[in-house]
């Protein structure tokens, strides 16, 4: 049988082989064409049953391979017979027959092959697994071939029906029919008569020449079709490869517009045709992707255009959502994000005197993601806080420290201009500079972005170690000289702590029942009993923490590993497709879980995610609401024009930047984009959150990129040894939404989220910088740097640049990422997206 490829039952008719290339005799073509040449040829046949079909057959030959009445009934009788299939059972199934087997002997197949041909769907038919495999809309070309003793020279047929009719039993699956290509000849040609009708079986799977059958009013068109197969067709030498070998498919098939177009007679020659054909498709992209940043000479005219575009999509970015794997992916970047707020929050809490901590850092995500989704022209977009801004946030601070200024005040001064600026930017339609941006300047960006997690993860791993410290110095030999005591010296003597030294009987601080017990009963006292009574610990053990850092990096490199491998469950060989697709949807959720239940099992006091419980400033002196005057002289809104510069230039770099790389076209977005409406709706939350005290936003790369990673659509169906096609990223607004929404409801779900361990979200981290460095094409050509030249894949590129020039173009990369990197790491690094 064959879908696009094919397969064949193996020795013992109990299973189907794998999916393979058909590999032709060029003798069966040359035959084959013959076939078509002297056959009977019957286009566009009008019958609505397979009994009719071959009694017009029989019925319609020419004069010169008339039959005799006695042959045509026995031919009528022959093809008539019901044909065996071998069906694609299900595991269950097969089970089911192995342990039934000793009892029944051995099994037969459903269909027997000289009972009469049903004209109605045998029920075996109809629930046969294999019509899952089938695209929709296809429909059958049966391919009868073989040697019979009646007859004395080939008997020839091509039937094209004129509309898709189900045959009854005839097929293996239920589907409506359209060609028939029978081929029976006397004896001892039965090899060349089976080749003849796997050739034949191999073209009509083939999508031009289907086109061409379809359309065909003539033999010679037909013929001509074939023509166009020999054209392309790709002749192995012999005994330089064995032809037994089943060679697998490719994982990507070239397109059908890539090959030579069959024209009718009266149309251009073939080469001319294809060339404009591959013209205009070039130009309608270049049109496309252009269209967005076109400058319209008006104020606001790229906005109001991307408002336009917009606007039809707007109920379908909510409807689109109603999808399962909608809900792994809000879980997924909900995580990603809760972790997110609280690293940033922390750092801002540090480099701002916590007048903006990890409770704003969790309102303004929830606030400002929220207005984003609503009303941005990208939703997919994930907002946050990045490394640039709060450089820049620990530079204003000290700034406003060292003269006296009011912080919060002089940052709402700063961010007013920003909004001004950015709306100068929208009405001047500056967003059309991004077109100016090459993959150059893609690749570094995302490269460096992706390297600053997955450094950022590694680091907050390795400061475990300082947290939770390892005694290198342990000995097993040394273990009676290992103790911890309470010193409660200042409250009038010791107490035992877990190395048995004395409590003081004095100390009225201790509880009645307590205080009558003997020193041996207060051996228990623990570590924060002791510290809170004003004590503290005194040995060689009181700094140990068995265990921590230890199950801490496992967790972490399990969670990592665990996600990877999940992600990549979709292409396994295990299991249905149905259920490889729902493990690499849910993937990260599963590996969390997963690390939260081991975590749980060993019941060991890892760090866990710490979400604020209380609604109030993490700062008590400062409110919720920001004065524009008062604290600050009045030349304060003047000097903020200086700085607000400098932030603007910084937001749009970043946040276009990102833009352009989450509108990709390998992406095959269908509801375009707003590179206006975007930078819009940053510039109007910069002035909301520069009036609530809150962080400022702007596009995160790697989130973002996660985000649509997360909502990949592929075929549902594929034909044996197709890989699923990739159909492109489910565009709505409501994943971005709901794990915002969520966000802002993290201050009350904390009891349920501080079971879940940092190493754990940190571990994610790692895995979403791995994937995105791996997304972009400056990782494979770092990987060609190491590989010889004849262990390279044989990338697209590669045939078409010399070698040298791709490692010169790679090793200029890797410099200019340095150099970033180095930027980056010093105070400099506010100016980092202007230098990209």
């Amino acid at each position: 049988r064959w879908i696009k490829f094919e397969e064949k039952v193996e020795d013992g008719g109990e299973r189907w082989s794998v999916p393979h290339i058909p590999a032709l005799s060029l003798h069966s073509l040359f035959q084959l064409r013959m076939c078509l040449q002297k056959g009977t040829m019957l286009l566009d046949l009008d019958a609505s049953s397979f009994k009719e079909i071959i009694d017009k057959l029989v019925s319609g030959q020419p004069e010169e391979a008339e039959l005799q009445p006695e042959l045509r009934e026995r031919l009528a009788a022959l093809l008539l017979r019901q044909p065996r299939h071998q069906p694609t059972k299900s595991p269950l199934w097969l089970l089911t027959e192995l342990g039934l087997s000793p009892c029944r002997g051995k099994a037969k197949s459903w269909s027997e092959p000289r009972a009469q041909l049903s004209e109605t769907p045998l029920k075996e038919q109809l629930r046969n697994r294999f019509k899952k495999k089938v695209p929709p809309g296809a429909e059958v070309a049966h391919v009868a071939v073989g040697e019979v003793e009646f007859l004395e020279k080939p008997f020839i047929t091509f039937i094209r029906l004129r509309r898709g009719v189900a045959l009854g039993s005839l097929a293996e699956v239920a589907l409506p029919s359209r060609f028939l290509f029978i081929l029976l000849g006397p004896r001892e040609k039965v090899k060349a008569y089976h080749e003849v009708g796997r050739a034949m079986a191999t073209l009509l799977t083939d999508e031009l020449f289907q086109r061409v059958a379809r359309q065909a009013e003539h033999r010679e068109d037909l013929i001509a079709g074939m023509e166009a197969f020999l054209d392309e067709l790709t002749v192995l030498p012999p005994r330089k490869w064995d032809p037994s070998a089943r060679i697998p498919p490719p994982s990507c098939l070239p397109s059908p517009h890539r090959r030579t177009t069959v024209h009718p007679p009266d149309q251009q020659s073939h080469g001319n045709g294809d060339k404009a054909a591959a013209g205009d498709r070039a130009i309608l992209g270049h049109l496309r992707s252009r269209e967005e940043l076109e400058r319209t000479g008006r104020l606001f005219g790229g906005l109001l255009r991307d408002i336009q575009r917009k606007a039809p999509w707007y109920s379908s970015d909510f409807s689109d959502a109603l999808h399962p794997q909608c809900l792994s992916a809000v879980l997924y970047i909900y995580l990603v994000t809760v972790t997110n707020a609280i690293t940033f929050g922390g750092m801002l809490g540090d480099a701002t005197d916590n007048m903006q901590g990890v409770l704003e850092s969790f309102l303004g995500t929830a606030f400002a993601g929220s207005i984003f989704c609503l009303f941005s022209g990208q939703p997919l977009t994930i907002l946050s806080s990045t490394g640039p801004v709060l450089v820049f946030e620990r530079l204003l601070f000290s700034f406003s420290q060292d003269h006296s200024l009011d912080y919060l005040e002089f940052r709402l001064w700063i961010g007013l201009w920003v909004a001004f600026f950015g709306l100068v930017l929208v009405a001047t339609e500056a967003s059309h500079l991004v077109q100016h941006f090459t993959r150059f300047t893609e690749e570094g960006f995302c490269a460096l972005i992706s390297l600053i997690f997955i450094y950022d993860s590694l680091k907050k791993m390795l400061s475990l170690a300082d947290t939770f410290p390892i005694n290198w110095q342990y000995r097993l030999d040394n273990v009676t000289s290992y103790n911890c005591v309470c010193n409660l010296s200042s409250l009038g003597g010791w107490a035992s702590g877990y190395g048995g030294a004395e409590v003081s009987m004095c100390d009225h601080t201790l509880p009645p029942a307590m205080s009558l017990q003997p020193p041996a009963a207060l051996a228990g006292l623990s570590r924060t009993q002791c510290l809170g009574r004003g004590g503290y610990l005194l040995g060689t053990s009181c700094q140990y923490v068995p265990d921590v850092t230890l199950i801490s990096f496992l967790l972490f490199g399990g969670t990592f590993l665990s996600c990877t491998m999940l992600k990549c469950f979709r292409s396994s060989r295990y299991f249905p497709a149905g259920v490889r697709k729902l493990v690499s949807d849910f993937a990260i959720i599963l590996a969390i879980l997963a690390s939260c239940a081991v975590d749980a099992t060993l019941g060991l006091e890892t760090p866990k995610l710490l979400v604020p419980s209380k609604l109030k400033p993490t700062n008590p002196a400062r409110g919720w609401i920001i004065f524009p005057f008062g604290a600050n002289p009045w030349w304060v809104c003047l000097l903020s024009v200086v700085p607000a510069v400098l932030v603007t230039i910084l937001i749009f770099m970043d946040q276009q930047i990102t833009a352009v790389i989450l509108n990709r076209r390998e992406y095959k977005l269908q509801k375009g984009a707003g590179f206006h409406l975007d930078l819009l709706c940053v510039s109007l939350l910069m002035v909301t959150n520069s009036i609530t005290g809150l962080p400022w936003y702007v596009s995160a790369t790697v989130i973002s990129l996660a985000h649509m990673e997360s909502l990949r659509k592929e075929s549902t169906t594929s034909a044996p040894g197709e890989h699923p096609e990739f159909l492109g990223i489910r565009e709505q607004r409501l994943t971005g939404l709901a794990v915002f929404v969520l966000t802002g409801f993290s201050i009350f779900m904390a009891p349920i989220l501080k079971h879940i361990p940092m190493p754990v979200l940190y571990g994610v981290f790692l895995h979403m910088g791995v994937a995105a460095l791996n997304s972009i094409q400056l990782t494979d050509r770092m990987r060609l740097l190491l590989m010889p030249p004849k262990h390279q894949p044989d990338l697209a590129y590669l045939r078409h640049v010399p070698l040298r020039r791709v490692h010169l173009f790679t090793l200029i990369q890797l410099l200019c990422l340095a150099l970033l990197w180095l930027l980056k790491s010093t105070t400099a690094a506010i100016i980092f997206p202007v230098m990209v």
